[in-house]
């Protein structure tokens, strides 16, 4: 097998930009929702390719995944399969509901990328914002994918973008005092209408309760908008339990940038974010 750093640095010299193979609005449950579907980009010449798994942010409630950018191309280019996957939205579904498609959404991966020039062995796991809340929790509270019969140990990589609820309740504390203090008025929807008034579920659906050491917690490569304090506060939190269960860890702060310019920047050559995301697949994949 080529090592990843080789192909990364050939396609860089190559300059390459072939058009990727698209395969578009796969269902990955039985029977399929209208939005249980998933695109897949792959290098025509692709096999046993790693794989990018991304997750569209839009408050769990509004997105798509065709809403990709400059990644597929970004990714191909430089020997990935990239795939993107929709989910069920709330209020039709809870969060937690929301999360097992994403579960099933890997399992359909997992079986079936190898068709598409992928390996099912080399997952990587992305997603901007609702999408980074939901890919850090499949990639640590390991009950979304044994209930499809996975382990955490196909899922090499994690890169959540952006995040604001890695732990839930301090978000909603956060928000709420915030709002009182200042004398604002109450909003419509928050977080506390889409996540329950449950604190228990609110824990339970937070990453950071589910870190715990020797559980098989991949690698993780947190980006943020460095100077919003919300998302920086949550990516120091998850990034400390991770740290202190011994998983590796690296968190990058972006400045200069917006909460969706950094999801929109994705793939640029010059994009910091883009360079933290290359240097991070190249140590996990090698």
């Amino acid at each position: 097998m080529i090592p990843l750093c080789s192909v990364l640095a050939a396609s860089i010299l190559l300059g390459a930009s072939a058009e990727p193979r698209v395969q578009r609005n796969i269902p990955y449950a039985q029977p399929a929702n209208e939005r249980q579907m998933l695109d897949v980009y792959a290098p025509a010449d692709a096999k046993a390719a790693p794989v990018i798994f991304w997750i569209h942010g839009g408050g769990w409630q509004t997105g798509d995944k065709s809403a990709v950018g400059l990644k597929p191309q970004a990714f191909t280019d430089k020997g990935f399969v990239f795939v993107a996957t929709n989910y069920r939205f709330w209020p039709h579904v809870d969060i937690g509901t929301i999360a097992s498609d994403v579960a099933k959404a890997i399992r359909w991966v997992h079986d079936h990328i190898a068709e598409h020039g992928g390996d099912p062995k080399r997952l990587i796991v992305m997603g901007h914002s609702a999408g980074a809340q939901l890919a850090a929790l499949v990639s640590i509270d390991d009950r979304y994918l044994k209930a499809e019969g996975l382990s955490l140990a196909i899922i090499k990589g994690c890169v959540p973008v952006d995040g604001d609820t890695y732990d839930v309740p301090a978000i909603i504390e956060t928000a709420e005092t915030r709002r009182r203090v200042h004398g604002l008025p109450p909003i419509k929807v928050g977080h506390r209408e889409k996540f329950g008034n449950d604190p228990a579920k609110h824990k339970d659906l937070s990453a950071v309760t589910h870190v715990a050491p020797d559980k098989g917690i991949p690698p993780f490569l947190i980006l943020y908008v460095a100077n919003h304090p919300d998302v920086t506060a949550q990516a120091q939190r998850l990034g400390q339990v991770l740290q202190d269960a011994k998983v590796p860890v690296t968190l990058f702060g972006a400045r200069e940038t917006t909460h969706t310019r950094i999801n929109a920047d994705l793939g640029r050559p010059e994009d910091p974010a883009t360079k933290a995301v290359f240097d991070f697949l190249a140590k996990v994949l090698k």
